[in-house]
């Protein structure tokens, strides 16, 4: 016991001296540093103002060398960005014919949000004055009720609505779906009219009072428009990217392609799947509860892409390329949508174009 004792307190001793010579050898360092470092700070300031032209030297010319290496870079970004601009092509461009892969564009007024004055000069009929605003005879006429097309006078003004179609005062109780059963028009449609506004956009319900753009309406005695048409289902390809879009789904057109609404409205309540018109790549699957609702779009690896909005199910993901034909999900409603059908658009860059003039 003695002995180990004895080793403890050897090993006590010889740890306090390695304390004291560790101790001692640091302090003797750092003063060293701090003279060292006196020394360099006195021979720095002392010869500052020789330095100072090398240093005004040596960093032009590292300037003058960085620009010779970023000065190609730049002016091929300018012209390529130059080029880019020169062949973008507005938004409001709306494709016209689609023969032989060329595109031909037409410009498109911005559209109204609301009736106008119109002040009737020397030489106007009813008829011409709608072809000037791109609206039917009948739209001015039920704005007007007391126009005559016989007996217009210079300087008469008349209200011009904003589209084809009706602009009325909303009525206590009144809903789109009633509106649209009474105007014989569809209710998805007054939902697509960008500038009708709505007290609750989950229900689309209606102040009484307001005024709301019904387009494609008519008056209840007055025969309709249009008349949707049956769209077959046409047979599937396996080409892809190839330009020639065949039809995404089957069911009945309720809208078709206007200036505020450049796209395709198909409604089957029997929610029908809904195919890829053409070979490409998916680049973004979203689930929304306003705007497009659940939506895809899909690039097809030639300036087109397509996008397939209100669907119920949706069976790809982003990244998954697609062949032309293949079912990619399920025609719904989420979203701003008033009845199960597909928003069916087809863009190239930044403009959207008329479905109508590509698909076969």
């Amino acid at each position: 016991m003695t002995e180990f004792i004895s080793h403890v307190t050897d090993f006590q001793t010889f740890l306090r001296s390695l304390y004291r010579y560790t101790n001692k050898r640091l302090r003797s360092l750092w003063q060293q540093f701090e003279a060292s470092k006196s020394l360099l700070v006195t021979i720095l300031v002392a010869k500052r103002g020789i330095y100072t032209r090398p240093f005004l030297h040596t960093s032009l010319f590292m300037l003058i060398v960085v620009g010779i290496v970023v000065a190609p870079i730049i002016r091929n970004t300018y012209e390529a960005n130059a080029e880019s601009l020169e062949e973008f092509t507005a938004p409001s461009a709306v494709l016209s014919s689609f023969d032989e892969q060329d595109t031909l564009t037409q410009i498109s007024e911005k559209p109204r949000d609301g009736v106008i004055a119109y002040t009737v000069v020397e030489g106007d009929t009813v008829s011409t004055i709608a072809e000037k605003f791109g609206i039917s005879t009948d739209t001015i006429k039920w704005a007007n009720p007391k126009l005559d097309d016989d007996d217009l006078t210079i300087g008469q003004e008349l209200a011009i609505p904003p589209v084809t179609g009706m602009v009325i005062k909303v009525a206590k109780g009144e809903t789109i779906y009633s509106i649209a059963k009474k105007y014989k028009t569809e209710a998805q449609s007054i939902v697509n009219y960008p500038f009708n506004n709505f007290a609750d956009l989950d229900s689309f319900a209606l102040n009484a009072g307001q005024m709301l753009v019904v387009p494609d309406g008519v008056m209840p005695e007055s025969k309709p428009i249009y008349s949707p048409r049956l769209i077959a289902q046409v047979g599937v390809g396996d080409q892809a990217g190839s330009g020639q879009f065949i039809w995404p789904t089957n069911g009945t057109i309720t809208q078709r392609p206007v200036s505020y609404h450049m796209a395709l409205d198909i409604a089957n309540n029997a929610l029908p799947g809904i195919l890829a018109p053409d070979g490409g790549k998916v680049i973004l699957v979203e689930y929304a509860r306003y705007g497009y609702g659940h939506h895809v779009i899909i690039d097809h690896a030639n300036g087109y892409q397509t996008l397939y909005g209100h669907m119920s199910e949706i069976y790809v993901s982003a990244g998954q390329a697609v062949a032309k034909g293949s079912v990619i999900g399920k025609m719904g409603s989420t979203g701003r949508s008033t009845g199960t059908h597909l928003h069916f658009e087809i863009r190239k860059g930044t403009t959207l174009l008329n479905p109508l003039s590509f698909l076969k």
